[in-house]
């Protein structure tokens, strides 16, 4: 099968260029795939971290590709659209993930199908967090182009529904990111490079971006208690702060727990993922509203539970009691006592042996497969 994959790749950073550069890869061992990437990706205003290319030295790259993409200039849009239609691909690919693509992706779409290729829409967020009503607008604008769609939660699919009435729509575990799990660093290692003293014992890591939806604050305020009866337990934050973040640190010392903190906020390159994740027993989402969080698969390639709340996907791929627990959003005693009660040693290890023996279920193959069905029933 010919397919065409739009989407980021190094040396653009973050985790749905990583996402778009191991499905090329996986993609391209059964078929021939050309991936159309970003030359220049949306300006600052559009992006509240730092726009800076990755600098890791550890790169998740494709090797060939056609940055053909740019979004400041319209006409490599149409250039890109008609080298795609000359080309004449079976399906071309999307990762749909923010409203800043709409326009760039609808007449690339537009020109492609015009040769009778099927467009497929692989869907991170259908609405994006803290959304505006116009910027769903151009989201159903673009999305109106697709043949099928993937999606990664059940919440998704009905978003979806709404958006694209009569839409065909398969859903998809998000695939595991075993990628930065080189079993290079034994957990005390990782923990000496973090400055974790040997006096806490138990480490539980909340990563990624922070932002409001994320809910990093209740699991703050949770703390004091899983501190009363895990005495030696540390909390690693590690990730860039999209909001104040003096407002955390204000809240971590009125509550009187900041030798239980270690606070990271930076923007984590590749090679550094598994020093954070090797160091932790435990990661928690305490998301107040999510569809779906690449976090957790993160986790689950290096064996990690995980602690979240019943928002999104998420119940459905932690599965209570099977790779983890799931509690209510917005309540830090729950919180904190579905964290101490996974801080026992024999719930740990039955829950990273379940995350062992489920690795098919998240396996990159799979997705494969789910593509190439959704291509030939489109």
């Amino acid at each position: 099968m010919k397919i065409a994959l739009v989407g980021p790749t190094y040396p653009f950073r973050g985790g749905i260029s990583h996402y778009t550069t191991l499905l090329f890869r996986y993609m391209n061992e059964k078929h021939d795939v050309r991936f159309y990437t970003f030359s220049r990706q949306y300006p600052k205003m559009l992006y509240p971290g730092d726009p800076a290319a990755d600098t890791s030295t550890m790169t998740i790259n494709a090797g060939d590709t056609i940055p053909s993409i740019d979004w400041a200039n319209p006409l490599s849009w149409i250039t890109t659209g008609l080298l795609i239609a000359k080309w004449s691909p079976d399906a071309i690919v999307f990762p749909w993930w923010m409203w800043g693509w709409a326009i760039p992706f609808w007449i690339i779409a537009r020109l492609v199908s015009m040769r009778g290729t099927k467009v497929l829409f692989l869907c991170h967020n259908v609405v994006e967090h803290e959304s505006a009503g116009w910027k769903n607008r151009l989201t159903k604008f673009s999305l109106s182009t697709g043949d099928s769609f993937i999606v990664h939660s059940q919440g998704d699919m009905e978003n979806l529904k709404k958006i694209i009435p009569g839409a065909r729509i398969a859903v998809h575990f998000h695939p595991t990111y075993a990628i930065f799990n080189t079993s290079s660093l034994s957990m005390k290692q990782a923990r000496n490079r973090l400055g974790i003293n040997g006096k806490l014992g138990k480490v539980i890591l909340f990563f990624g971006i922070v932002r409001p939806y994320k809910g990093l604050k209740h699991l703050i305020k949770a703390m004091p208690m899983v501190i009363e009866n895990v005495p030696d337990v540390c909390l690693v934050i590690a990730g860039e702060f999209w909001e104040d973040k003096e407002e955390y640190e204000k809240l971590i010392a009125n509550l009187g727990i900041a030798g239980h903190i270690r606070l990271f906020d930076q923007y984590v390159p590749n090679e550094d993922v598994e020093m954070y994740f090797s160091s932790a027993d435990l990661v928690v989402l305490p998301y107040v509203s999510a569809t779906g969080s690449g976090v957790t698969q993160l986790a689950f390639g290096f064996n990690k539970p995980v602690v979240a709340t019943s928002v999104g996907d998420l119940p459905q791929v932690i599965e209570h009691g099977r790779r983890g627990f799931i509690t209510n959003p917005q309540d830090a005693v729950s919180l904190a006592q579905a964290i101490i009660n996974t801080l026992d040693v024999g719930v740990l290890t039955t829950l990273g042996n379940n995350i062992k023996h489920d690795r098919e279920l998240f396996s990159w193959e799979h997705l494969v497969r789910t593509i190439e069905q959704s291509v030939v029933t489109a």
